[in-house]
């Protein structure tokens, strides 16, 4: 499910109307949240985290949603809420590394889908510390499940000023997934998550966040699209994700494509300082993955746009967002590249369709 306000009122009143459309949903839908993420500003995700247990009542199950740092946008503080949600008679599984439960794992027979949200470890030191900090913390939490990091289908990272430590970044993933065996350089394999890695800090203090979808058990099945639709293997240039993921749930066949951006075959930023153009091949980009797999427009459940500048984001919601039936929170954010002006990541699930 995806909430966006649709004009400008104070933060605490659009908190309050959009936790109110989402909890009415929920009920409507016997379905509790499985993972959930709000994106505004400090004030805004601090005043919904503050109002959310009053609002969903017993459907609190004391996981705490996503808290996502944004500028104010176009309709105010409150960018959006984003819900997976389940409806099921079976009670999902708390999960947590410590007291504090950041995860939840749905058993369907011999599949277990796991979901974990705004994992982060500010007490680890510097940014870097904490980037390795997070997966270790994620892994701890997957491997009593019989879980590893080849059981994860699907990650985000939350890098608060990402142009400033991109890099940084990525050398700490890649040594991490190679010590995994996620990487394995000499035999030539990857099985890299699809990912997005972009410039959305969590809120208080960690300079990152984790949120990871898996599957454990003898049925999970995940497939890694390194290549995917117009765009080749983002590993050649240093990013170690796959373009796209696709991966059984309880639910049918579920399609991640990754982060996608104005980026061409050798992995060059394309159309440099053209709005239009990069923002028009991004999704066609990603269109191109989809159908790679079959989806179409109609089967993507949950999207989410990162503009630059408001600029940006003004022409995406105008020329596309209000054209297209993608369930989509648009942001502004910082891309990972500084002549890379939009991002786009999109869900899609054949023949289920979101609210």
């Amino acid at each position: 499910m995806t909430a966006t306000p649709d004009q400008r009122r104070p933060p605490q009143e659009q908190a309050q109307t959009l936790l109110a459309e989402v909890a009415t949903a929920l009920h409507r839908h016997g379905a509790r949240p499985i993972q959930e993420r709000i994106f505004g500003t400090e004030e805004a995700v601090r005043q919904a985290a503050v109002l959310r247990p009053a609002a969903y009542g017993d459907l609190d199950d004391g996981v705490p949603p996503n808290l996502l740092v944004v500028p104010q946008g176009p309709t105010g503080a409150m960018a959006g809420i984003q819900v997976h949600a389940v409806a099921t008679d079976e009670t999902p599984v708390l999960l947590g590394d410590g007291n504090q439960p950041c995860g939840r794992m749905l058993e369907a027979g011999r599949l277990g889908y796991v979901a974990l949200s705004g994992i982060t470890a500010p007490e680890a030191g510097d940014r870097t510390q904490q980037a390795r900090a997070i997966y270790e913390k994620a892994m701890r939490i997957l491997r009593p499940l019989g879980g590893t990091m080849r059981s994860v289908a699907r990650t985000w990272l939350w890098l608060g000023d990402i142009l400033a430590w991109y890099d940084a970044f990525n050398t700490v993933r890649n040594r991490f997934f190679t010590e995994c065996g996620v990487i394995d350089p000499d035999a030539h394999d990857t099985r890299l998550p699809a990912s997005t890695g972009i410039g959305v800090g969590p809120a208080g203090e960690a300079e990152c966040a984790l949120d990871v979808v898996a599957m454990v058990g003898p049925a999970a099945g995940i497939r890694y699209y390194r290549a995917a639709g117009m765009q080749q293997s983002a590993y050649n240039y240093g990013s170690a994700f796959s373009r796209m993921a696709s991966a059984a749930t309880p639910a049918g066949t579920c399609v991640y494509v990754s982060g996608t951006a104005a980026i061409d075959e050798a992995g060059a930023t394309v159309h440099v300082g053209d709005v239009p153009a990069q923002v028009k091949v991004t999704v066609d980009n990603v269109r191109a993955c989809l159908r790679d797999l079959k989806c179409t427009d109609d089967d993507v459940v949950q999207a989410i746009a990162y503009s630059k500048t408001p600029e940006v984001q003004a022409l995406f919601d105008a020329e596309y967002a209000a054209r297209m039936p993608w369930p989509c929170v648009s942001v502004l954010s910082d891309v990972c590249r500084d002549d890379l002006l939009f991002e786009i990541e999109a869900t899609a699930c054949p023949g289920v369709k979101a609210e």
